[in-house]
Parts: structure tokens; C-alpha cells; sequence
């Protein structure tokens, strides 16, 4: 943990207290006038932001899922079941997008370029706009670090 000290121009508090936010984990912010009457100081703490986690091997994230026909039939029952399902639904969204990326490495590893991996990292996406997920990595990546999650609760 450390203080950060700023002076600044009034009018840029708001986004200096923005962009510290982004690059840090932060406390709340003081402000006190400079002594020259004419800008700000601004004073927080901070903290580096944790490492996110490694991302899991499809192997390791996987491991635990059923069939890929198995999850089909799941996924497919799930969405006949409810023809006003709610879209906030994690567990099928997280569901999908995993069985979307299993289906899409397969692909990969035959060499095949369908459509798989765009709808992959489409539905990858989807479960993160859900999650409100304010990381930045490859969307697969992000459904394989979170059906392992998952998977390991269940």
C-alpha cells in the first residue's frame, strides 16, 4: 500500500480520480486546496491491483464437464424449457459458452475454420457483459477460469 499525492487543476479532479481507480485498487480520495490557492490536492491510497488468476489448460477447465452431446441435450432442453428465459441466466450462459468452446478447440485441433469460434467467443462475451467482468483477457479464456469455478462448486 502507498499514498499518492497529485496537484492538479480543479477541473481535472474528476478524471484524475478516474484514471487512478483503473490502475489502481484505491481508497477514498482527499482533496484540500493547494498553497498556491489556485489548484488542487488530491490524496489517496492505493494498493497494486491483484494478478488475475492464470488461465486454466481446456484439459484442466473441462475436466469435470460432461459430454459435449451431453451438454448439447442440456443446453437445448434448457432453452426449449423457458421461451421467456431470463437472459441473466449465468449458469446457462456460462454453460453454452463453455460447451461453444469445447466444441470450437475441437474444431481447431482438426484444423477446421467454421463458425464455431466466432460463436465461442461471441457467447464468451455474453457471459462476460453478464458478469460485468472488468478484465481484460481473451474471452475463452475468461469462460474457462470460470466453468472450472464452476465446475469445482457443483
Amino acid at each position: 500500500m502507498f499514498e499518492i499525492r497529485i496537484i492538479c487543476d480543479p477541473a481535472d479532479t474528476d478524471r484524475v480520480n478516474a484514471t487512478l481507480s483503473e490502475a489502481f485498487t484505491t481508497g477514498p480520495v482527499r482533496q484540500h486546496p493547494a498553497r498556491d490557492g489556485q489548484r488542487t490536492r488530491l490524496y489517496v491510497t492505493a494498493d497494486h491491483r491483484p494478478e488475475p488468476e492464470p488461465c486454466p489448460a481446456p484439459e484442466e477447465a473441462y475436466a469435470l464437464a460432461p459430454s459435449i452431446i451431453s451438454e448439447i441435450g442440456w443446453t437445448a432442453r434448457t432453452a426449449a424449457d423457458r421461451p421467456f428465459y431470463d437472459e441473466s441466466d449465468r449458469d446457462f450462459w456460462l454453460r453454452k459458452a463453455a460447451l461453444l468452446d469445447r466444441i470450437a478447440l475441437s474444431d481447431e485441433a482438426d484444423g477446421s475454420t467454421r463458425d464455431a469460434t466466432d460463436l465461442a467467443t461471441r457467447a464468451a462475451q455474453r457471459l462476460m457483459e453478464l458478469d460485468d467482468a472488468a478484465v481484460i483477457c481473451d474471452p475463452r479464456h475468461y469462460v474457462r477460469q470460470q466453468y472450472a469455478h464452476w465446475a469445482k462448486n457443483q
